[in-house]
Parts: C-alpha cells; sequence; structure tokens
C-alpha cells in the first residue's frame, strides 16, 4: 500500500494561473500543478538550491528534485508544442503566515503586517543598520550573503555592532531575518527587484549600490553623506556566492543595473 503524499507547504497561491501561446493554439493543455509551480520559483526564479526548497516546503530533497524535473517537462512540452499553460490543483497547503519568518518569502500573500512580526526588541530611540558583511566590507550581492553586520545607532553613534549568520537563508527568507532582528535599514551592494520589494514591505529602508569598508559606510550614512544607488537592481544570480561588484556594474555581461 502506498504512503499518503504529505501536503507541500506553499506561501501562497500563483497570482497567474494561465498562460496561452500567442497566435495558433492547438487546444492543448498542460497542467502544473501549484506544489509544482512553487518548486519552479523557488528553484528557477529564487534560484534556491533543493535542499532549501525541500526545508520550506517540508518535504525530502528527492521530493522536490521528481517535483521540479516533472514542471520542467510540462513547461518545456507547452512551449515546444504550443499547449496552453494551466496551473492548478495539487498536494500543498498554504502557509497560514504563523511561520515567518521561517518561510523562504516571509509570506507575502498573506498580508501579515510586519509590526505583527516577532521582533527582537531595542532601546527607545535606537536605529538599527544591518549591512551585507564579508571580511570587513560590504558583501556584493544580498541574496548570496553568508553574514550580515548589524548595528544599534543612538545619539548619532555607534552604539553596539554584531555580526550575525544567515545559516545558509536564500534570498527571501533574508528579508524576514532582518524583520525579526528589528533592523531599520540595509546598506548592501547589489539586490534583486523581488527581496526589494520584500524589504519595502516591510518598512526597512534600503541603500543599495554600496561598496568598500562597513564601519565606514555606517558612519556615512550617520553623517547623512553615503553615496547610494536607488535604483540598484541585480537580476541574476547563481555565482555561488562569490563577492561580484553587482553594485559597480562590474558584472560582465550580466544585467545589473
Amino acid at each position: 500500500m502506498p504512503r499518503p503524499r504529505k501536503c507541500r507547504r506553499v506561501c501562497h497561491e500563483p497570482e497567474y494561473t494561465c498562460f496561452m501561446p500567442e497566435g495558433i493554439c492547438h487546444g492543448q493543455e498542460a497542467v502544473l500543478t501549484v506544489d509544482e509551480f512553487e518548486v519552479l520559483q523557488l528553484v528557477d526564479y529564487q534560484k534556491r538550491t533543493h535542499e532549501q526548497c525541500a526545508a520550506q516546503m517540508e518535504i525530502s530533497r528527492t521530493t522536490v528534485t521528481e517535483i521540479y524535473e516533472n514542471a520542467r517537462y510540462k513547461v518545456a512540452d507547452a512551449l515546444v508544442n504550443g499547449k496552453r499553460i494551466v496551473i492548478t490543483g495539487g498536494s500543498y497547503r498554504l502557509c497560514d503566515g504563523s511561520e515567518m519568518p521561517g518561510c523562504g518569502r516571509a509570506c507575502p500573500g498573506k498580508g501579515v503586517a510586519a509590526a505583527e512580526l516577532p521582533v527582537k526588541t531595542k532601546g527607545e530611540g535606537i536605529m538599527r543598520i544591518a549591512v551585507t558583511y564579508e571580511n570587513g566590507n560590504i558583501f556584493q550581492h544580498f541574496g548570496h550573503t553568508e553574514q550580515f553586520k548589524v548595528y544599534d545607532i543612538e545619539d548619532g553613534k555607534i552604539a553596539d555592532a554584531k555580526v550575525v549568520d544567515t545559516n545558509g537563508s536564500g534570498h527571501g527568507a533574508l528579508a524576514g531575518l532582518l524583520v525579526a532582528d528589528g533592523v531599520d535599514a540595509l546598506i548592501c551592494g547589489g539586490i534583486g527587484g523581488g527581496a526589494q520589494m520584500a524589504l519595502a514591505n516591510a518598512g526597512i529602508t534600503l541603500y543599495g549600490g554600496v561598496q568598500g569598508d562597513a564601519d565606514e559606510a555606517v558612519q556615512a550614512l550617520i553623517e547623512g553623506r553615503l553615496g547610494y544607488n536607488p535604483d540598484v537592481r541585480c537580476d541574476h544570480h547563481g555565482h555561488g556566492g562569490d563577492a561580484h561588484n553587482c553594485g559597480q556594474h562590474g558584472c560582465g555581461g550580466h544585467s545589473c543595473h
């Protein structure tokens, strides 16, 4: 007797559920389940590993691989044969928002306000600034940073600073980590649009496109002289965490702007 299929955790259902090729359509459909869509967007869009995807969806890595291969084949079949893609059904459960910040995308679709998150307490009048951090410098890719350096600012001075490990968290989970730590502002190099939206929804002010020494950047922000790029964007992932210059248009053929 086969084991009952375990429901896969999904943060929210897809906003768009049907895609049709322009021109001739043969009337056939490629049906993606919601859990297959979730795996595709976690692995291909957010560039998370199969292990990270498995942890978020509360299933095994081998199950993720099986779902991923099936979903990729369905998408390829639709593209090659002009089929309509429909996203519906599947074996999944919707996250109710109480699992934040463990969810990879901090459950942006659940309508949970930043004020409802379990934020670490800090003294009155303290501003908390986080910096993507590596060996004293600003790490240049938000989604792959392994550490943040977090500063408490009081009366215009750095009152405290600590280095916090991200423990392998992916792009979306990093925003939840900052929210839980009570961060008010982030200094970083390159950062993708999805992460920017998650930070904005959480009320965290972004100072992107910054390079150099982390301590000096924080001091410059305190003094109102920090140079940053309000339109920073890093549209590629997958350099395996290497520090590349997304904040300085230094990614060669990739689209960083």
